[in-house]
């Protein structure tokens, strides 16, 4: 059994570290990512140095917890989701000496820290991947992932035609020690991310063993990487991939051919058996750690994930795709709610994370709005109109989000009220998203991990004393840190204005919706506290009370313009 506080002061109980179980039902959580957030050293990549210099900016933005993601060491082919080592920091990001610092001061003001597990995948640079070359077919080591013959003659066509979600085949041949050309390995991702074999018991206890020691050292709980991919079947006869991605909620829609649970590749059955041994571990601390699953898939089917005998949590992305319309927001809302109620859970709510359009950016196209990845427009500091559209919108949908029950998650940069950053030349693009496909550019997601600024002049805005791994657009100083602490109508203030009062009136689960027209989203809380959202073009007439916030910033008055929200207290 895992120590408790009891045994292990350094991972229970600090000062200010409340003991509640519940602690993530209704918590504001901020995503760092942290090659992106403050550099210490100087280097141009965002550190743990860095980190612990924002503690009392992340303190005085009034978060209940911080989500890092990866940090482990790695090659970057992806961000950092290619991981060589689950129980270690990479030397360009800090030390564990310097995380549990981190830990410490984040708990010294109640906040709680969670991490990012990757456990699809590891980076073809794992102790472990490199045993399995070396041990060749047939091996104990091989097992740990999944390897299997290729087809034809001398084996060179690979088992099947599945492809890889980042383009190109899903097959990658290795050479056997021999030097010959030899066995097939699976990745879902990239070349460099061989997918572990969940069903081999040495891959199911080392994971366990992963999680003890992160919680151990005191973090509080883990987002869990593509969650819904970890089981796989790769018994003959191989389906098609035309028929697999037919029923997959990431790459597109369609009529799956397979019932629940029985796809191939994501949302196994299967799964309920790996999670509940995390769960087991989980409930082995005081209070028991906690985990969100990064699942996509089918609505009916996030309970599995959400389950107080599974993860006990799961995202709602469904926001990050809606339009800016009020009839899909509560339509997304009240269904989430509702699914959230049925697994014993709280919903989570996103309108920005590390893959996806920054919402300012998102909400300021006149018509519907999707994720694009990375094809947001350009820079808008060059279109004011297009820019206040897409912050009035950004804002008003967050005050939205924050009035809701569940988890509110926020991204690094969008309490600035950051755009996307657009532009990014193609010598200089991170993300393997980021590629040529068919003669046409596909944009990736580095648009939205552009690193912070946090003063308006000066070497790359604060952010370093180099620069950056990611070029910042020369607007960036506008959006600073220190320009919006010093200004009380900035997006700063509004967040910090926000979460303070969410905390004082956050209260149950459950909302009780209002009819104030169709262009308006309308809920009370049940000790009286009330959201308005107008997402129509004319004024909105607000039901009687005490105005506490207004997204536009405006004097107390009856009515609130398109794009605002206004919170309303007895």
């Amino acid at each position: 059994m895992a120590p408790t506080d009891n045994q292990n002061p350094t991972a229970r109980g600090q000062a200010g570290h409340p003991r509640n179980p519940d602690w993530w039902r209704q918590a504001a959580v901020y995503q760092i990512y942290p090659r992106s957030f403050a550099d210490g050293d100087g280097d141009g990549i965002g550190d743990f140095k860095g980190v612990l210099t924002k503690i009392d900016y992340l303190a005085a933005l009034g978060v209940d917890a911080v989500w890092f993601s990866p940090f482990y060491p790695s090659a970057l082919v992806d961000g950092g989701y290619d991981v060589d080592d689950y129980r270690d920091i990479d030397p360009l990001i800090g030390t564990l000496e310097e995380f549990d610092q981190i830990i410490s001061q984040l708990h010294s003001h109640g906040i709680k820290v969670i991490i990012d597990i990757v456990a699809n995948h590891s980076s073809d640079r794992h102790r472990w991947f490199h045993d399995a070359l070396a041990a060749g077919a047939g091996s104990a080591e091989r097992a740990r992932y999944l390897f299997r013959d290729g087809l034809g003659q001398d084996g060179e066509e690979p088992p099947n035609d599945w492809q890889s979600l980042f383009g190109g085949p899903a097959w990658t041949r290795v050479t056997e020690p021999d030097g010959t050309p030899g066995q097939w390995y699976l990745h879902l991702f990239t070349t460099q991310q061989p997918d572990w074999n969940w069903a081999n018991p040495e891959v199911r206890q080392d994971f366990l063993t992963t999680l003890r020691f992160w919680g151990d050292r005191g973090v509080d709980g883990f987002r869990v990487d593509v969650a819904m991919c970890l089981a796989k079947d790769l018994s003959e006869p191989y389906p098609t991939w035309a028929d697999l991605a037919s029923g997959m909620a990431l790459v597109g829609a369609g009529t799956s051919p397979y019932a629940d649970g029985q796809h191939p590749l994501f949302d196994r059955d299967e799964l309920s058996e790996i999670y509940a041994q995390w769960r087991d571990v989980f409930d082995a601390y005081s209070p028991p750690l906690f985990a969100v699953a990064e699942a996509w898939v089918a609505p009916h089917r996030r309970a599995r994930y959400a389950s107080p005998k599974s993860l006990g949590q799961a995202f709602n992305f469904d926001l990050l795709t809606a339009p800016w319309d009020a009839a899909a927001f509560r339509e997304i809302i009240g269904a989430n709610v509702d699914l959230a109620t049925q697994a014993g859970s709280t919903s989570t709510w996103v309108l920005s994370n590390h893959d996806v359009v920054r919402h300012a950016s998102r909400y300021a196209q006149s018509g519907t709005t999707g994720l694009n990845y990375g094809a947001g427009a350009a820079p808008l500091s060059v279109d004011a109109t297009a820019r206040d559209r897409g912050l009035a919108r950004a804002q008003a949908a967050t005050a939205l989000m924050l009035a809701l029950p569940g988890s509110s998650y926020i991204y690094q940069g969008e309490e600035l009220g950051l755009p996307e950053v657009s532009g990014i030349l193609a010598d200089q693009a991170q993300d393997p998203w980021a590629r040529i496909e068919n003669g046409v550019e596909v944009a990736g997601r580095d648009g939205c991990r552009v690193p912070l600024p946090w003063t308006q002049t000066g070497p790359y805005f604060g952010f370093s004393a180099n620069a950056s791994w990611l070029p910042q657009p020369d607007w960036f100083g506008a959006y600073s840190a220190a320009v919006e602490s010093a200004d009380a109508s900035s997006t700063l203030s509004f967040y910090r204005a926000a979460l303070a009062l969410r905390r004082e009136f956050q209260t149950d689960e459950q909302i009780e919706w209002l009819e104030l027209g169709p262009e308006a989203v309308a809920f009370r809380r049940r000790n009286g506290w009330t959201c308005v959202t107008n997402f129509g073009t004319e004024p909105l007439a607000l039901p009687a009370g005490r105005i506490v916030l207004r997204t536009d910033g405006a004097a107390d008055r009856p009515t609130i313009p398109a794009a605002t929200t206004a919170w309303i207290v007895p």
